[in-house]
């Protein structure tokens, strides 16, 4: 068993997530079940997923929720461009939040190809 504590995906996608709830703050309270309630159910899956892989005895098991957790990446850079266009963000919110969705994303990744080859 890992301990996702350990992993810089899951660090770094457990600070993304603290940042967008902290965003969303200031969201329309007309968007608390709409876009909030998503872009928060979808950014917590992304640590959420990373730990509950790590409790799972197979690298397959693992990498399955890995997968999980880039679809969950995925569903918050489209999130992010409509809260940005919806004018919900600012331009430098949306950059910096959008680089880091990104970046994370691509780390998962690289960390699931190396489970596989292994």
């Amino acid at each position: 068993m890992r301990d996702f504590h350990k992993l810089v995906i899951w660090e770094k996608s457990h600070q993304l997530t603290l940042d967008i709830y902290k965003l969303t703050q200031q969201f329309p309270k007309e968007e608390l079940f709409g876009l909030t309630s998503q872009i928060r159910r979808a950014i917590s899956s992304v640590p959420t997923n990373i730990a509950e892989g790590c409790g799972r005895e197979t690298n397959k098991d693992f990498a399955h929720f890995l997968q999980i957790s880039i679809g969950s990446a995925c569903e918050i850079e489209y999130q992010l461009l409509l809260a940005h266009d919806l004018n919900y963000i600012t331009d430098e919110d949306y950059n910096r939040l959008n680089d880091e969705i990104v970046s994370v994303r691509k780390m998962i990744h690289k960390y699931q190809s190396g489970l596989k080859s292994s």
